[in-house]
């Protein structure tokens, strides 16, 4: 392709250079001032048609088909050498002041054919320019118009050096201009690798930086993001466009405690809020790049969605203070469980004496009291500590819910209560009935706890997977919401942690067990609040 494109330029260089021609010597009237007959004159119009005409038809050529590049190419050398030949021939021939124009042709076939071809035509343009002197000199071209006179004008010594002169400037310029050329073609060729090197590179490395499963951004010195790849959209819900020469700590504020050191860390983590709300907790490491001489040009930071991984490590950790629970809970059981029932036992033996004192059967009643609140705590322990595997079933959800509304309705907590049940009729989940029925009345508890006086609580359901919901659905989101008093983030994060209360005389139990019987279902719990607004908890089980 590159050999084809320096050939056309050559051919409309050619075409550029004989229109020139033909008007310089229009213009200065070559006919009179050299003394060119009319027979050459027409002769020299002729010769400019029909280079136009080798020019036009190999353009041609080479438009129709590559496969004739190099014979097109040989035939416009020796066309320019024939065109020189019987320009010379036309415009005086030893006195013509266009032998230079063989340079020309020598210059041509170095850059478009080999150095060895170059002095193939740099010898082919000697051979003729020495047969044109020699025959000239000699009287041999009056017929073409050139009569020895003009020759003789010169001294055989003379004569013999131009032509000598000549030959000479041939060669040393092919020589000349084949080894330029040759350099040319070879640097062009290590360039074209070179910059097809790049360019592969350059894709690769876009590849790379925009399809890694990490988030990678790059600032400058001042701290202006440059590259922000696709990961890092997704991530963080800002895009490139919006990100592109910016502040780092405009886009991620949880940056700007780290600024003054970015250039070099090892590994630290933040917090970030997603234009939707959503906050998720980053890992990054960072490290400068520099250009060849190691001048600073800015920094590349490594960033990661932490937030899965730190959620999964506090499930393990849960798993293991529970597993460590388990394991304790059998021995309260022995240790405190039958002790309590002994102590039960003969304080009712002794309540129910004819001669207690009124005064002590009030300190009896509530030792009695505290008694069974205590076993009741354990109670509560133990079934946290040692959930019952769940025995799934097909469960109407709407009529569960109704079923537990009926029970409320005795308790006075309830009573300024108002229960809104929308869920789905038809919908059937499977789940244990019983242990959902104590995370209904657990959640229900809290939410009165929360509002005080009077409230709403709305219980929502909607399926994924299925059109109806009369057939098993794939997955269901069960929403129980309240118009509570909130809770603020410090209070969200220790939520579902056992044994921790905000209400007096609460066990902090009852949260812990709804959290245990979800997981232990296969699904997952997630709760939204906000100080005065009220508490939103997201059930998600799987169908079936």
């Amino acid at each position: 392709m590159q050999k084809k494109k320096r050939l056309v330029n050559f051919i409309l260089a050619r075409v550029v250079v004989v229109s020139l021609f033909l008007l310089s010597t229009t213009i200065l009237d070559v006919k009179e001032s050299s003394g060119i007959t009319e027979n050459a004159f027409s002769g020299i119009a002729r010769l400019v048609v029909a280079a136009y005409l080798v020019s036009i038809f190999s353009l041609v050529l080479l438009w129709a088909t590559s496969r004739l590049h190099r014979a097109i190419t040989y035939l416009q050398i020796v066309w320019d050498v024939g065109f020189v030949t019987l320009l010379l021939l036309l415009t005086g021939g030893i006195s013509s002041p266009y032998s230079f124009l063989y340079l020309l042709t020598i210059i041509s076939a170095s850059i478009l054919l080999s150095r060895q071809e170059a002095l193939y035509s740099a010898g082919l343009c000697a051979i003729l320019y020495g047969a044109i002197m020699d025959l000239h000199y000699f009287g041999k071209l009056t017929r073409v118009g050139l009569p020895p006179e003009s020759a003789l004008q010169f001294e055989p010594g003379a004569l013999f050096f131009i032509i000598f002169v000549n030959i000479i400037a041939f060669i040393i310029t092919a020589l000349l201009t084949g080894y330029l050329a040759d350099r040319l073609r070879a640097s062009e060729a290590a360039l074209r690798k070179q910059t097809m090197d790049l360019e592969e590179l350059e894709r690769l490395n876009t590849s790379i930086v925009s399809n890694i499963n990490s988030g990678l951004l790059t600032i400058t010195v001042d701290g202006r993001i440059r590259v922000f790849n696709r990961y890092a959209e997704r991530l963080t819900g800002v895009s490139q466009a919006d990100a592109y020469d910016r502040p780092l700590p405009d886009v991620l504020p949880g940056f700007a405690p780290f600024m003054h050191r970015i250039s070099a860390i090892a590994r630290e983590e933040l917090d970030h809020r997603t234009p939707r709300g959503e906050m998720l907790a980053f890992g990054f490491k960072s490290a400068p790049f520099t250009d060849k001489d190691g001048n600073p040009l800015g920094v590349i930071i490594d960033f990661q969605d932490l937030t899965q991984i730190k959620k999964m490590k506090a499930d393990l950790e849960r798993a293991d203070r529970l597993a460590a629970i388990g394991e304790l809970s059998a021995r309260i059981a022995h240790e405190i469980r039958n002790p309590l029932a002994s102590i039960s036992g003969s304080v009712q033996l002794i309540a129910g004496g004819q001669n207690v004192d009124p005064q002590d059967k009030r300190l009896l009643d509530i030792v009695l009291r505290e008694t069974e609140r205590l076993n009741k705590l354990i109670g509560d322990f133990l079934a946290y500590a040692r959930p019952v595997p769940p025995n799934k079933t097909r469960v109407p959800l709407r009529r569960l819910i109704t079923d537990l509304q009926s029970l409320l309705e005795a308790d006075q907590r309830f009573s300024d209560i108002t229960i809104r049940n929308r869920c789905p009729d038809g919908l059937i989940v499977a789940m244990d009935g019983d242990q959902f029925r104590q995370v209904f009345w657990n959640l229900f508890v809290n939410a009165t706890e929360a509002m005080n006086s009077a409230g709403t609580i709305t219980v929502e359901a909607s399926d994924f997977g299925n059109m109806s919901v009369t057939t098993d659905p794939l997955t269901v989101t069960i929403t129980v919401t309240d118009t509570g008093a909130g809770m603020d983030e410090g209070e969200l994060r220790l939520l579902f942690e056992p044994f921790r209360s905000t209400k007096p005389g609460g066990t902090g139990l009852g949260l812990a067990m709804v959290y245990r019987i979800v997981e232990a279902h296969g699904g997952t719990i997630r709760v939204s609040s906000e100080k005065g607004k009220g508490t939103r908890f997201d059930i998600t089980l799987p169908g079936n």
